[in-house]
């Protein structure tokens, strides 16, 4: 499919905001917890880093900790490698695609149209996205595209959020903040405490240690707000991150994307909660 391209119709972030509620019913929908449970992964968090790492192979710890980001190596070790032992990779990509279809087919039951046409869009922006120092967005892609509406739409928002993930990653490791340091920082402007840092195995010893580092670099205030110079660097990660993520758009008719994806990301909302670990804004009812 060939379309005009318009980069600058809807920005790379306000996109996010669209195709990350499609991929995040793997981590918040019944369907898709139930169907790693059934598989023997018990607990959510070793349905969480199985299906996410999969992509990868059986990856240990390390790499995985490295490319999240975010989680505390010691939270990461509790699940890797162990649940290699219970299911293979191969395994958990089978369970992770079935688990997000069952949840979309029902979340998207009245709108086929929009799901053709989206997963049709945003599969071409996957393939004009450039994977360089993307490990998770490639590991994805290379699992090729799916023929079901369905299971492309979930498939291509999946890539192109990690897409977009790797490249804030790189942009948070430019800025130098560790992968703690990037949890307290977004706390001190908008994101509560209990949102992020339980759900990121971070201990108060590590997180204190973080604020005080930050601190020290002028980025929060004694009360751990962030300061003007803390909002000015997290912003440039931000717009960074969107420069990163531009060129898979230049590709697509954006506009025409966002009235597709829409009512998709309003009818998925449903499943997700807010305010949420993942960042995701609540959406504005017309």
């Amino acid at each position: 499919m060939t379309t005009t391209a318009d980069a600058t119709a809807v920005t790379p972030r306000e996109l996010w905001t669209l195709f990350e509620p499609i991929h995040a019913v793997t981590y918040f929908s019944p369907e898709a917890v139930t169907a790693f449970e059934d598989a023997g992964l018990r607990g959510f968090w070793r349905g969480y880093f199985a299906g996410r790492s999969a992509p990868l192979g059986a990856a240990g710890p390390e790499p995985v900790t490295a490319v999240f980001c975010s989680f505390a190596p010691s939270m990461v070790a509790q699940a890797l490698p162990a649940v290699w032992g219970v299911v293979t990779p191969e395994q958990t990509l089978e369970i992770r695609r079935a688990g997000a279809r069952a949840a979309l087919a029902r979340l998207l039951a009245d709108q086929g149209d929009e799901v053709e046409e989206a997963a049709e869009l945003l599969a071409v922006a996957v393939d004009a996205a450039d994977m360089t120092g993307r490990p998770l967005a490639a590991a994805n892609a290379a699992l090729g595209a799916p023929k079901d509406a369905l299971d492309l739409l979930w498939h291509a928002a999946t890539v192109l959020r990690e897409h977009r993930g790797d490249g804030h990653v790189a942009a948070q490791v430019a800025a130098d903040l560790d992968g703690c340091e990037i949890l307290a920082l977004r706390v001190g402007i908008d994101l509560p405490r209990s949102e992020l840092q339980p759900y990121r195995g971070w201990t108060d010893g590590e997180w204190d240690a973080a604020v005080e580092r930050l601190t020290g670099r002028g980025l929060l205030t004694v009360d751990g707000e962030a300061t003007d110079a803390g909002r000015a660097l997290l912003e440039g990660i931000e717009e960074a991150t969107d420069r990163a993520a531009a060129r898979p758009w230049a590709a697509v008719d954006t506009g025409r994307l966002h009235r597709a994806l829409d009512p998709l990301a309003r009818a998925v909302a449903r499943t997700l909660r807010f305010p949420n670990p993942i960042g995701l804004p609540e959406r504005d009812e017309d």
